[in-house]
């Protein structure tokens, strides 16, 4: 779902459904793995991330010396909470609260120090995900580290943007995107304008100060007050951005990095939903495979047909929106949502294909609830403020990929042209930020991250959220970079019971040996 992408999550655990217990998490699948950075055609020209200076400014020295407070958390867990500034450009200008849990170390190995994990979006809660899938990482990894989630600033429980109610974010998740005439333009641009107001109206000054950039700065506060020299991190999806930016920021103190799903900073906004529309074709076109060898395979027998038959049941659906087990109805938008939403795991085909075959038969119940699960909607009808952190987080770290609907008019053939099935609507999705009330304060760079200590990259080969070409683009900017090619399906690899991917990454983290770079993992 998106970083560089508007509309589309990029975050592991917010791929719903996936396995708690599993830390969640292109190319054409015959493309033989390479270790080198691959430009993407289309992206505007990156400047450098220059590092801040290596000393700690005077005017933040009383951030840097708080002293944490643990607690117990209703779960378990340990929780505590501790001060950063709203702008770093002005310290003495009003703070926020951070909220940050963690899993103390069991003893039972050699402790190196805390490690901190963030599962992506932009939105996706670190300490919810650190909750549920603490118990799946390795034991020896257990053992060796406190393991922390940090909600970044306005997610969670971390002075969280806000935006629209329950009832109106459903009217938002159904509205049409892929507008057939003016009139379905124009109550698009509504939607997109209506949800920008609300966020401004219910967010204020906080809209503007929830970058990327400082959510690293927040990280290396929260490092210092943890009592390591340097950090340790485990991100993946948009919490590889998170994890690059900080290595650009801080090199000196970078630990043992891994960066998992990887995104590519280089690309700017209409290159990174480009080339995401591709991975999900990707996708796709595995599930397809996959799907026209069993019996009953609900979209045909042949790879072909089941792209025609994707076609035809989304026109059918713009056309007359599906009835469901509930007063709300299936939009071809929603729909889309859902198929999107099973492209991220494998285990989630069978509910896809016994979706689609209701689907086909006139009940739209199983792709809504797919749908719902992509943004998190709760039985009650409320959703977490994940969709509306994502929003704020990409709209301030990228331009706007279009201003008006004819950008986007003049872009659909592109991006059809990189995904036949999926192009036309997240080019539509891309407009959003055009709406949106603070200016960005981001731009595409790259990151070098001069003198940082190795930085494990991960790619999936098939992985529909995070392209493969965005892993091998920033293992080949980092300095230190070492890529580990998984040649699979779904979003992410660490954590998903690879023995190759996880054995490598589990003795990095707890010797320190990065494994060689170009390390390529059979499925």
């Amino acid at each position: 779902m998106a970083g560089a992408v508007t509309g589309l999550l990029l975050g592991g655990c917010s791929a719903p459904g996936a396995d708690p217990a599993s830390p969640p998490s292109s190319g054409p699948a015959s493309a033989p793995p390479s270790s080198s950075a691959r430009p993407v055609a289309g992206a505007a020209p990156a400047t450098p991330l220059e590092p801040l200076p290596a000393g700690i400014p005077a005017a933040l020295a009383g951030y840097y010396g708080q002293k944490l407070s643990w607690q117990s958390c209703d779960t378990g867990f340990e929780c505590t909470t501790f001060k950063v500034p709203l702008d770093y450009a002005n310290p003495g200008g009003g703070d926020i609260s951070l909220t940050a849990a963690r899993r103390p170390s069991d003893g039972s190995s050699k402790r190196i120090g805390s490690l901190l994990l963030n599962p992506g979006g932009p939105g996706g809660s670190a300490v919810e995900y650190l909750e549920a899938a603490a118990g799946g990482y390795d034991t020896g990894v257990r053992g060796a580290y406190d393991l922390v989630g940090l909600d970044p600033r306005g997610v969670g429980r971390s002075s969280p943007v806000g935006c629209l109610s329950g009832e109106r974010m459903d009217a938002y998740t159904a509205v049409d995107i892929t507008p057939d005439d003016q009139a379905e333009t124009d109550a698009l641009v509504k939607s997109d304008q209506e949800f920008a107001d609300a966020c401004r109206q219910a967010s204020g000054d906080l809209l503007g100060h929830v970058s990327t950039v400082e959510a690293a700065r927040d990280m290396d506060v929260l490092r210092a007050l943890l009592g390591d020299d340097q950090l340790h991190y485990v991100g993946k999806s948009y919490g590889t951005y998170l994890g690059a930016t900080y290595a650009g920021l801080f090199p000196a103190r970078v630990g043992r990095l891994v960066l998992d799903g990887a995104m590519d900073p280089s690309l700017d906004s209409v290159a990174g939903n480009r080339t995401q529309a591709g991975g999900f074709e990707t996708a796709w076109a595995a599930f397809a495979k996959d799907c026209v060898k069993r019996d009953g395979c609900p979209v045909g027998t042949t790879e072909q047909q089941a792209g025609e038959r994707l076609d035809a049941l989304f026109k059918s659906i713009d056309s007359q929106p599906l009835a469901t087990n509930s007063d709300r109805r299936l939009t071809e938008s929603q729909a889309t949502t859902g198929v999107i939403e099973a492209m991220y795991a494998e285990f989630l085909w069978p509910e896809l294909r016994s979706a689609l075959t209701d689907a086909r038969a006139g009940d739209g119940t199983g792709l809504l609830k797919l749908s719902d699960s992509y943004y998190n909607r709760a039985d009650d009808g409320s959703y977490p403020n994940l969709m509306f952190a994502n929003m704020a987080v990409n709209c301030l770290d990228l331009p706007a990929a279009f201003a008006a609907p004819a950008d986007v008019q003049r872009a659909v053939p592109d991006f059809e042209q990189a995904s036949p099935h999926f192009g036309r609507d997240m080019a539509w999705m891309a407009l959003a930020c055009g709406y949106w009330s603070v200016a960005a304060t981001g731009a595409p760079h790259t990151v070098r991250a001069a003198g940082a200590a190795p930085i494990v990259v991960v790619g999936t080969v098939r992985d529909p959220a995070t392209p493969y070409a965005w892993a091998q683009s920033l293992a080949g900017q980092l300095e230190s970079g070492r890529l580990i090619t998984y040649d699979g399906d779904g979003h992410t690899a660490y954590g998903r019971h690879n023995a190759c991917v996880d054995g490598a990454v589990n003795r990095y983290l707890l010797t320190g040996q990065a494994p060689d770079n170009g390390l390529s993992c059979a499925k």
